[in-house]
């Protein structure tokens, strides 16, 4: 998958405020699906669809403890998007570093 694409599962991912709630929530420490949806005014079977777009985007991962999955936010996840915001940003700064040196 491009970078490109990658950026855009991550914008799509954070484009819903329950994920960026939960995404929020597992910043602070892991969860499970049931502590999350505890924590949030939707049913546990809502978190866990959430979670799985949240995952598929790279943005959170998950690790067995006894019969529990516990989420937490993957550190790479956001890296994609970044690298998208970085050229972006580059460009603009070209732009702009081109405009001074015509109009001195």
């Amino acid at each position: 998958m491009t970078t490109y694409a990658r950026h855009e599962l991550v914008c799509e991912a954070l484009g819903d405020a329950t994920r960026r709630t939960i995404l929020e929530e597992l910043r602070r420490e892991p969860r499970s699906v049931t502590a999350l949806a505890a924590a949030l005014p939707v049913s546990r079977p809502a978190v866990s669809q959430h979670l799985r777009v949240l995952a598929d985007a790279g943005l959170v991962g998950h690790r067995q403890e006894g019969t529990r999955h516990l989420y937490h936010v993957d550190p790479d996840g956001l890296g994609p998007l970044r690298a998208w915001l970085n050229d972006f940003w580059q460009d603009v700064l070209d732009t702009f570093a081109d405009f001074v040196a015509r109009n001195p």
